[in-house]
């Protein structure tokens, strides 16, 4: 499009301006090609002349403004972005925005309420287009993707500090742990989410700019099993700031968890940390910690000892370091308070502490040097100490943390979530700020690839010409910092030289990369230098890069900290060389043992304190890039609005300072470098069809008729591309045809207002001409009229006033003037004057006398009206007085007896809450008791129980393990067991060769000194104490004769080093030990992996295994003598302690049993063993001797035989030991019982033994009475079930002597009457009987088989009516039995059926309405008179004689609950997914709505051309269906309403939820389109006469909303309109759909700021609940209201199609 069309008369641009970036201006004349400037106008009316170097950026028309997405912008350019994200952030409070694949997150600096539980259920399962941007849209697309794809995924959080990148990434876990949640038992989203607040504890600050600032980088990986649910998970962490441990910058803090410390230091578990003087250094408690310690598995023990090392950072920090006098020495007090503390916290020797902070060892050749430290050397080293305690402790437990949250269930997926810093530039840039941006640089890469990748792979899929786009490559900053020799590899090289020195390396820096483009030399600083980044130039200063780089640590301290007495100390400092590795034993493979020369030699530098913190995250850093190549990346930034933590403020400067930084601005620019607008063709001719031409829109090409209209309205042809489904569009161009489209509408309705002006005119016009004409034709006749009346009362009967009338009307009509006439008269007017005078006076006096008549009359009516109404009032107000002094008794009445009833339920609650109380306070001491008296039995039967238990753990082992896992995890237990300690004893060995090797050269010291580097440590638990007795004596003798006497002492050097030797020899023998077992394990393995391959084993394998074999039945036995020892022990101790006798003879009876039946079992085996011997060798004769043997034939007749007998054995001895195993655990079962019953009599005798003498009397009695009470219990049962029977039993005699007593008196009638029975019989009474073995088949072709459709021309609820007659025959012959069978029968056939029919719609209702039928039927025959009113004589007939069957009654109503729940639950998953596209989507009035532009995500209802949308016709069919159904089951009206009014329930809560989270479809439109679906749906229920339902009313919130969104939004008197109509809707959905109100046209007005505050200020009075969404899955109480039928049993016809033959009529 030409400059000078664009950059027209009205047209807005942008111009740069220091304060707000970017300024807005309105041209006010047109350009031309060849102007120099432009006349702007800007916002304030200010007119500026601009010089046309290079024309303004053009600013978005208003409509796109306020988009979800930055991409649907026609002008992509960094004004466009920023005042889009500004005009979202304050007017509309969004705080999310896409841009493309980005999802740019703005920190409010204040809570929103959209992070809630169904907000997470809202965005779960929908498209990314579908609703408003969101941290959990994205996530939702990952976990979807993952599951779609089969991919692992990403989500990239980043940004500088305070822009809420660790909140984003917290929500984006809980969205995982909702959605995805554990599938067992072990709650790992629970872990993961408790792991967040242990990390802030250690791993954040507070900063300048941010209270809770992460320092360090982390990637949590969330495992999916093939299920998709959370089974584990991983962190991975990236350059914890260590520095801040010893410095932080004015006002700012360090680590939250020293001030939560430091808060804690007045408990009582936290006295020996020594730190009541920091107590009042902050206000957050430690127990906010304590309760995230338990989920993820961190014992009590380290959690002390985690405070423990956290407290000695505190105290070492403290320590005072002197300068001696030299000033190259220096020295720490003894009596320092902080060294004895961190000694005695950290459990190491404080003499060695003492000396090694002070000195440091040199190393040569052949020679080892102490070197004293001075005072600035001694701090930087214990600076550095302090440093590397506290990363081996963040480091220890984020390990633990993996621990708690590994899983070894396989992992089929995960989704890594990374929240790593973003681009920073301070003032003074340092180490730290470096490796952020190089590893910023490095994400930077690939974000640009993978952006560039999606492009192309957009552009291939639609088929489109493929260009190069020409983007930022940030690979060769990239190599300027990790190529060879770049400016880490210097850095490495500058830390190795011993005098290396931040000055050289900058020198050195400057010589080999000045001339790359990317690196620049400060002008006036030589030791500093500038990284050109993707984002900034950044000026580091060298000052510090070395000694963080190096993070230098001396060993000698490390080694100390290593020998600690405590174990996790020592397990911190331990490096991976130190723990050697379990080596697997496969094929032969042997673990290296390393072999220490008996002469001391020089050792080695620890390579790990020596690798370089550059070189570790270098490291780090490319493992991390390649995980996240490895997966789909989702991208959030976050941007911090301003530096003042304001909420809702936006400094535009900050801002677009990030945006430049996080990659934002350079994703725009790749989209704008090629084709960033995207439609597809579907709603590009929605939008712009006005711009067709008819006969274009009659065709049915949708893609042609778009095709025709852009060829014919953009010239150009490279400014667009027709793709597969989509159409690209260059920048700019929609904006073009927005313009278009808005000309089209503006001249269509300047020519509508023009036709209806005019029309309007030509009415108005038409009007007035017909109202003058009326008016002059009425003058005119009155004028004639009023001139012939004149005239005839002048000269009545005068012949020359008849002669002048007829000249009057002759001239009149002749057109001849009325005033010339007169002239004429005038001679007449004298005559006349008198006579009128007279007449006048006549007819005033009578008008006066009416009048006067009229007015009397008029006050007459008036009086007696008013005496009417008064009369009538006065009647009307007697019966009302009468009405309302008996509503007032009435109501007195009630409320003196809900008073008394208030008295009465408040006492009785007062005296339940007292009871419940002192019930409490009782449970809580009986529970403390029972918990000592637990802990004492405990104590008491460890010892009894180890052998079982060790039994027991064996037992196990080889179960589960097998042969192999059994070796292998016993022999790894022993072989670490061994390292662990070997490890420990070498250590202890290097200190006191160490000192041994500076006490015998005492030439080399530099600087003598008293202090001792020895002290003996007895902790080891390998080392006797007669081995080290010769050791300790000469530890003393060194301590009591000082170092210098010590070492010209050669008895004592003597003792020393023969104590080496011996502990040499020892490790000697450890190591052969070990090899050896290793042998044998790996020769094991070996022969156990032949023999289960079937390959030959190798020679002397079998021996092995034999031998291993009889060591094992030999250690079985001894368990077994051991058990049986223990049985024993138990035995006497329950006859000791337990005073009744048959408890002990059952218990010896059950152990006897069991002992014999044990031995039984050893003897079958050994038979059975005998037996395969003789076969074996039976076999091996055959094979030899069986020519010579068989000579007869009868050995191999014989041998068959033996086999015969042989299999008859062993069947006989499977069956014995199939019934052995049973026996034998019905005997443990009961054993267990006994035991249980046993420790519950022994828990009661210890508590006797305990208490008082008077307290067990009474103990003993409270015994007896629960004894007595609990055998008075059973014995009623027992005679409740025995009066029963008798009951039943004398029914039964009483029929029975009737019938014998009929028969004896009437024999000679017998006759007589058996005919009479036959004839009665006859008749069909409304039961059905059938035998009892016929019940299972009766329930299958009535329940479980039967199909809806089989009785659908019968009966309603046929099923119901049958089984009713069913059981009411059971209780005409009082059979209680049958009547309880087919009931239970009934109702779990009933369950089966719907557990089946899950998913079913139709027999769903079908059993739904013959449950319900079936509970009617008893309530109606129940006999209860309350049920009985609308029975008919005939009905009460059928009614139940003998049983009460309430309780089924009640059993049936939560039956036919649960199937009216999964009713609705069918009916919600085939009805919902139509709801959002018919009711809000879906153009049911045509032509109403227009699509706007959606940018990069679309809409899934737009992604293709309708087809899979849904209508509300859809909607309503479907009702129909539903309804229709229920109808046919004979489901009862009420259900039928209720089940409708949860299924509109439903449409309005998912309607408004949408509503509520898309911005989309908040329009004028959108709400025309919902009163128009509304009201189709409620024409629907008025057609269903469901009117009294209630689901009409259900509506009434959307049906506000829509009326919200058409009301006009202007003035005050709106918003109290508004206020006065919304009162379904809450507080917060009004002001949401407010901030979402978007205009589709131009011609629509936007929704101000200030009228939403008026809003805000009518409605804060209101107490709304803070919830914005609606509950979806919210189910009103269902009701089962009392239905009786019309229909007597005697009259339902049974069909043959039921197959119910063996039923017999009654």
């Amino acid at each position: 499009v030409a400059a000078h069309y664009l950059y027209s008369e009205g047209s807005r641009v942008w111009i740069p301006d220091p304060d707000e970036v970017w300024k807005s201006a309105e041209i006010i004349k047109d350009y031309k090609e060849g102007d120099k400037s432009l006349h702007l106008k800007l916002e304030d009316d200010t007119v500026i002349d601009l010089k046309t170097n290079q024309l303004p950026f053009l600013r978005n028309p208003d409509i796109l403004v306020g988009e979800n997405d930055l991409t649907a912008l026609s002008y992509l350019h960094e004004p466009a972005v920023l005042h889009n994200l500004k005009v979202r952030f304050l007017e509309s409070n969004h705080i999310y925005t896409y841009c493309g694949i980005v999802l740019v997150a703005i920190n409010p600096y204040e809570q929103l309420p959209i992070y809630e539980q169904d907000v997470i259920y809202a965005y779960s399962g929908q498209n990314m287009g579908d609703m408003d941007p969101h941290i959990f849209a994205v996530a939702e697309e990952a976990y979807k993707q993952m599951a779609r794809d089969e991919k692992n995924q990403s989500i990239i959080v980043s940004g500088e500090s305070g822009a809420g990148k660790t909140v984003s990434a917290k929500y984006a876990m809980r969205f995982f742990a909702s959605v995805g949640g554990s599938a067992s038992e072990t709650n790992i989203e629970e872990k993961v989410l408790a792991s967040s607040p242990i990390m802030e504890a250690i791993g954040n600050a507070k900063t300048t700019r941010n209270d809770n600032s992460s320092r360090f980088g982390k990637y949590i990986q969330i495992g999916f099993d093939k299920r998709y649910h959370i089974i584990g998970a991983n962190m991975r962490t990236y350059l914890l700031e260590k520095s801040r441990v010893v410095f932080q910058a004015e006002d700012e803090r360090n680590y939250h968890i020293f001030y939560q410390l430091c808060a804690s230091a007045s408990l009582p578990e936290f006295k020996d940390l020594e730190l009541s003087k920091y107590a009042t250094l902050s206000t957050c408690w430690i127990s906010e910690v304590f309760a995230t310690w338990k989920p993820v598995l961190l014992k009590e023990s380290h959690q002390m000892s985690i405070f423990k090392i956290i407290a000695s950072i505190l105290h070492l920090g403290n320590l005072e370091i002197h300068a001696e006098r030299d000033g190259d020495s220096s020295s720490i007090s003894k009596q320092d308070e902080h060294l004895n503390n961190f000694c005695s916290l950290l459990g190491v020797e404080h003499s060695q502490m003492e000396h090694w902070l002070c000195h440091r060892k040199l190393v040569t050749t052949a020679e080892t040097y102490i070197k004293p430290m001075s005072l600035q050397q001694a701090v930087n080293a214990r600076n550095a100490l302090a440093k590397h305690i506290y990363a081996q402790l963040f480091n220890w437990i984020v390990e633990h943390i993996n621990k708690a949250l590994h899983t070894t269930v396989k992992q089929h997926s995960f989704i890594g979530v990374l929240d790593i810093y973003g681009f920073e530039t301070f003032e003074v840039n340092s180490f730290e700020q470096f490796c952020i941006n190089y590893a910023n640089e490095k994400l930077q890469q690939q974000f640009n690839s993978h952006v560039f990748k999606l492009e192309q792979e957009e552009y291939m899929k639609e088929g489109i010409p493929w260009t190069l786009i020409d983007f930022y490559d940030n690979q060769p900053c990239i190599d300027l910092i990790e190529a060879k020799l770049g400016i880490l590899d210097l850095l490495d090289e500058e830390c190795k030289v011993p005098k290396g020195t931040d000055e050289n390396w900058a020198q050195k820096l400057y010589d080999r990369h000045s001339s790359s483009q990317h690196f620049q030399k400060p002008r006036m600083s030589n030791t500093s230098f500038i990284v050109v980044h993707f984002a900034d130039k950044v000026e580091y200063q060298c000052d510090g890069f070395l000694e963080k780089n190096r993070d230098t640590v001396y060993e000698e301290q490390i080694n100390i900290l290593k020998a600690s007495k405590y174990q996790m100390v020592a397990d911190l400092f331990h490096d991976e060389k130190d723990s050697v590795p379990v080596t697997p034993a496969l094929k032969g493979a042997s673990s290296k043992i390393s072999v220490r020369s008996a002469k001391p030699s020089v050792k080695a530098a620890n390579k790990e304190h020596k690798k370089t913190v550059g070189h570790q995250f270098r490291n780090s850093l490319h493992l991390l890039m390649e995980t996240l190549n490895a997966t789909t990346p989702h991208y959030v930034r976050c941007i911090k609005p301003n530096d003042e933590k304001l909420p809702f403020k936006f400094d535009p400067k900050r801002a677009v300072q990030q945006l430049r930084a996080c990659g934002v601005l350079e994703t725009i620019r790749i989209s704008a470098a090629g084709y960033p607008s995207r439609w597809s063709y579907h709603d590009f001719f929605n939008r712009y069809r006005v711009l067709m031409k008819k006969r274009e829109i009659s065709k049915n090409d949708k893609k042609l008729v778009c095709k025709t209209l852009l060829e014919n309205l953009i010239k150009d042809p490279d400014k667009f591309q027709f793709g597969r489904t989509k159409i690209f569009f260059r920048a700019g161009q929609v904006a073009y045809l927005e313009k278009l489209r808005a000309d089209k509408f503006r001249a269509a309705t300047i020519m509508i207002q023009k036709t209806v002006r005019g029309w309007l005119q030509r009415v108005k016009y038409r009007r007035m001409r017909e109202a003058a004409i009326t008016i002059q034709r009425y003058t005119r006749g009155h004028l004639i009229g009023f001139g012939v009346c004149w005239l005839y009362l002048l000269g009545k009967g005068n012949v020359r006033t008849d002669i002048y009338y007829l000249e009057f009307i002759t001239f009149h009509i002749q057109g001849i003037s009325t005033c010339s006439f007169c002239k004429q008269s005038c001679s007449y007017h004298c005559f006349l004057s008198l006579g009128c005078d007279l007449q006048n006076k006549e007819y005033k006096h009578l008008n006066e006398q009416l009048s006067t008549l009229t007015s009397a009359y008029a006050t007459e009516v008036e009086k007696l009206k008013k005496e009417l109404e008064q009369n009538r009032q006065n009647q009307g107000d007697d019966n009302r007085l009468v009405n309302l002094q008996e509503e007032i008794k009435s109501l007195r009445l009630e409320l003196g007896k809900a008073h008394s009833e208030r008295k009465i339920i408040e006492d009785t609650h007062d005296k339940e809450r007292d009871l419940l109380r002192k019930r409490v306070s009782d449970l809580e001491d009986e529970n403390i008791l029972l918990k000592q008296e637990k802990e004492e039995l405990n104590n008491r039967i460890l010892c009894q129980s180890e052998g079982k238990k060790k039994g027991l753990w064996l037992h196990n082992t080889w179960n589960k393990l097998g042969i192999k896992e059994f070796f292998l995890k016993l022999e790894r237990s022993r072989y670490q067991n061994l390292v662990k300690e070997y490890s420990r004893l070498e250590q202890r060995y290097d200190n006191l060769r160490d000192e041994m090797t500076i006490i015998k050269t005492p030439g080399h010291r530099r600087n003598p000194s008293n202090q001792s580097s020895l002290e003996s440590d007895s902790n080891y638990p390998s080392i006797s104490t007669s081995e080290i007795g010769d050791t300790e004596d000469a530890i003393q003798q060194v301590e009591d004769v000082g170092l210098d006497k010590a070492a010209m002492d050669m008895t004592l050097f003597l003792k020393l080093q023969k104590r080496v030797r011996e502990l040499e020899q020892e490790r000697k023998k450890l190591q052969t030990q070990l090899e050896k077992k290793e042998k044998e394990t790996s020769a094991w393995e070996r022969g156990w992996h032949a023999a289960r391959e079937g390959q030959s084993p190798p020679i002397g394998w079998a021996e092995q295994a034999q031998l291993c074999r009889q060591e094992l039945e030999s250690e079985n036995k001894k368990l077994k003598n051991e058990l049986n020892e223990l049985r024993k022990a138990v035995v006497d101790r329950a006859t000791q302690n337990n005073s009744s006798g048959d408890f002990q003879e059952g218990y010896s009876l059950l152990l006897n049993q069991l002992k014999s039946a044990n031995e039984e079992l050893e003897v079958r085996k050994e038979e059975v063993l005998i037996l395969r011997t003789q076969i074996i060798k039976a076999a091996q004769q055959k094979e030899t001797d069986w020519g010579y043997l068989n000579e007869d034939g009868e050995l191999g007749l014989a041998y068959q035989g033996l086999k015969q007998v042989a299999r008859l054995l062993e069947a006989q001895l499977q069956d014995q030991r199939r019934e052995h195993e049973e026996e034998v655990e019905t005997l443990k079962s009961q054993m267990e019982a006994l035991r249980e019953e046993m420790e519950k009599q022994q828990q009661a005798f210890f508590q006797t033994l305990q208490l008082s003498p008077e307290a067990q009397v009474e103990f003993g009695i409270q015994q007896e009475i629960t004894r007595l009470t609990n055998e008075n219990l059973d014995l009623k049962e027992m005679q409740e079930k025995l009066e029963k029977n008798e009951k039943k039993l004398k029914k039964q005699l009483k029929i029975y002597m009737k019938k014998v007593q009929d028969f004896e008196g009437n024999s000679g009638l017998e006759l007589t009457r058996q005919v009479t029975v036959q004839r009665k019989e006859k008749d069909f009474q409304g039961m059905l009987e059938y035998h009892k073995e016929d019940e299972p088949l009766l329930i299958r072709n009535l329940i479980t088989d039967l199909k809806p459709q089989t009785v659908s021309a019968t009966v309603p609820c046929l099923p119901a009516y049958i089984l009713y007659m069913c059981i009411r025959h059971a209780d005409y012959i009082n059979d209680d039995l049958k009547v309880h069978s087919l009931l239970t029968s009934t109702i779990n056939g009933i369950k089966k059926v719907l557990k089946k029919h899950n998913d079913d719609f139709q027999m769903t209702s079908f059993w739904l309405a013959n449950t319900s039928r079936l509970l009617h039927c008893l309530k109606q025959y129940s006999g209860d008179t309350g049920f009985m009113t609308q029975n008919t004589t005939k009905q009460n007939e059928h009614c139940l004689k003998n049983f009460d069957l309430t309780e089924y009654r009640q059993v049936l109503s939560d039956l036919s609950i649960q199937i009216y729940q999964q009713l609705f639950k069918i009916a919600e998953g085939m009805l919902q997914p139509m709801i959002v596209s018919a009711m809000l989507e879906n153009e049911s009035i045509q032509s109403l709505c227009g699509v706007k532009p959606m940018g990069y995500r679309k809409r899934s209802s737009s992604m293709v051309d309708g087809d899979n949308t849904y209508s509300l016709d859809a909607v309503i069919r479907q009702m129909n269906t539903f309804h229709s159904i229920m109808c046919d089951q004979g489901l009862d009206p009420e259900i039928i309403q209720q089940v409708c009014k949860q299924l509109f329930y439903m449409i309005n809560a998912v309607t408004l939820n949408n509503l509520l989270l898309r911005k989309d479809v908040c329009s004028w439109s959108t709400g025309m389109q919902l009163r128009y679906n509304i009201s189709q749906l409620e024409e629907w229920l008025r057609g269903k006469n469901l009117q009294q339902s209630g689901a009409a009313q259900i509506m009434e919130p959307l049906i506000q909303a829509a009326q919200l969104l058409q009301l006009k939004k202007k003035t005050s008197e709106d918003a109290e309109a508004i206020c006065s109509l919304c009162t379904s809707l809450t507080t917060q959905q009004i002001v949401k759909i407010l901030n979402l109100y978007t205009p589709i046209n131009e011609f629509e007005e936007r929704v101000t700021v200030a009228f939403i505050r008026n809003i805000q200020a009518h409605l804060q009075e209101r107490n709304d609940s803070p919830q914005l969404l609606l509950d979806y899955k919210y189910m009103f109480p269902v009701v089962f209201p009392f239905n009786p039928s019309s229909i007597t049993m005697d009259s339902i016809h049974i069909p043959a199609s039921l197959n119910l033959e063996f039923v017999n009529q009654v």
